[in-house]
C-alpha cells in the first residue's frame, strides 16, 4: 500500500509543480553524459558499455543508500516525482495544439523541435500534428508509465536506473555513423528495460480506446504494425495508441538532411492538431486503467 500512495503522491506533484525549471538531476546527469563522451568516446562497443555502467550503477547505488533509513520513503517519492513527465509533456502537446489553431506554423515547428528528433523547419501541419501525437503516445511510455512500471518493480533504485538509461539512450542510441557502436549498449539496455512496460502501456491506450471497436482496432494496429516499426518498444505502443485514436501515424520523415521511410501506424485519416488533445485524453484514460489495477493489487496484498 505504501507503494501505492508514493505512486498517487508523485503523480499529484507532477501535476501540481510539472518538472522543476533548475536543477533538475536529469539536466546534471545530461552534462556528465557530454562529459564521459567528450572523454571516454571511441567508436567501439566495449567502450560504450563501460562508460554506461560507470554512469548508471553508482548512481544506482547511491539512490538505494538514500532510501535505506526509516525516512527512505520521503526520498522514494521525491526521487519518483523527478522521474515522471507527464505535465511536462502535456503542455508541449498543447502549446504546439494551440499554435496550430492559430495557424502559427513557425511557433508550432519551433515547439515541437523539443520533442522530436526528426528535422523541423519545413513541416506542414499535418506533419507536426503526426509528430506531435506520435510523441506524446510514445514519451507517454518513457516518462510516465514505465517509471511507474520499474518503482513497482524496483522501488527508487529501479526507477533511477531506468531514467538514467533512458536519457542515456536518448542521446547515445542513434544508429548513424558516430553512435552505432558506442551507443549499442545504452540502446539495448533500454530496449530491455522497456519491453514489457511498453506492452503494458500499448494494452492500456488499447483498452482506453472508449469503445469495443476502438479496442479491437488497437489490438490489430499493435499485432500488424508494431514490429515493423525500427523500435521494438515504441512500435507497439503507437501502432495500439493509433489504432485507439483512429488516425494514421508514421510515414516518412527527414533526420539529420535524410529521408527516412517509416511504416504506417494506425488506421484512418492523417493525425490533425485536434488529435494532440485527443492522445493526452487517452492518455489520462490509460492511467486510470493502471491506477485500479495498481489499488487493487495493492489491497489483495493487505488481504
Amino acid at each position: 500500500m505504501l507503494t501505492f500512495t508514493l505512486i498517487l503522491a508523485a503523480l499529484l506533484l507532477d501535476r501540481l509543480l510539472g518538472e522543476p525549471r533548475r536543477w533538475h538531476p536529469l539536466v546534471g546527469f545530461g552534462a556528465l553524459i557530454d562529459a564521459a563522451e567528450r572523454h571516454g568516446y571511441a567508436d567501439d562497443r566495449r567502450r560504450g558499455a563501460w562508460l554506461v555502467a560507470g554512469l548508471v550503477i553508482p548512481l544506482v547505488l547511491f539512490s538505494a543508500w538514500l532510501t535505506a533509513p526509516a525516512w527512505g520513503w520521503a526520498v522514494e517519492l521525491i526521487l519518483l516525482y523527478l522521474a515522471i513527465g507527464w505535465r511536462s509533456l502535456g503542455e508541449h502537446g498543447r502549446g504546439i495544439g494551440a499554435a496550430l489553431l492559430q495557424g502559427d506554423l513557425p511557433q508550432a515547428r519551433e515547439r515541437v523541435a523539443f520533442l522530436v528528433s526528426r528535422d523541423t523547419q519545413n513541416i506542414d501541419e499535418t506533419e507536426i500534428s503526426k509528430a506531435t501525437v506520435e510523441s506524446v503516445l510514445e514519451n507517454g511510455n518513457d516518462a510516465v508509465f514505465a517509471p511507474i512500471f520499474w518503482f513497482v518493480v524496483a522501488g527508487a533504485p529501479g526507477v533511477v536506473a531506468y531514467r538514467l538509461v533512458n536519457t542515456l539512450d536518448a542521446m547515445w542510441g542513434y544508429r548513424n555513423d558516430r553512435y552505432r557502436h558506442f551507443g549499442w549498449a545504452a540502446a539495448r539496455l533500454d530496449d530491455v528495460l522497456n519491453y514489457i512496460p511498453a506492452r503494458l502501456t500499448a494494452l492500456a491506450y488499447a483498452l482506453a480506446a472508449g469503445g469495443i471497436d476502438g479496442t479491437r482496432r488497437a489490438f490489430r494496429c499493435w499485432r500488424h504494425q508494431g514490429t515493423a516499426w525500427k523500435s521494438p518498444n515504441a512500435g507497439p505502443v503507437m501502432a495500439a495508441g493509433a489504432g485507439a485514436l483512429g488516425v494514421r501515424l508514421g510515414g516518412a520523415a527527414i533526420y539529420h538532411g535524410r529521408s527516412e521511410g517509416r511504416p504506417d501506424l494506425g488506421e484512418g485519416a492523417d493525425a490533425q492538431g485536434v488529435d494532440i488533445d485527443r492522445a493526452l485524453d487517452l492518455m489520462r484514460r490509460a492511467m486510470g486503467i493502471w491506477l485500479v489495477v495498481l489499488g487493487i493489487g495493492a489491497l489483495v496484498i493487505m488481504m
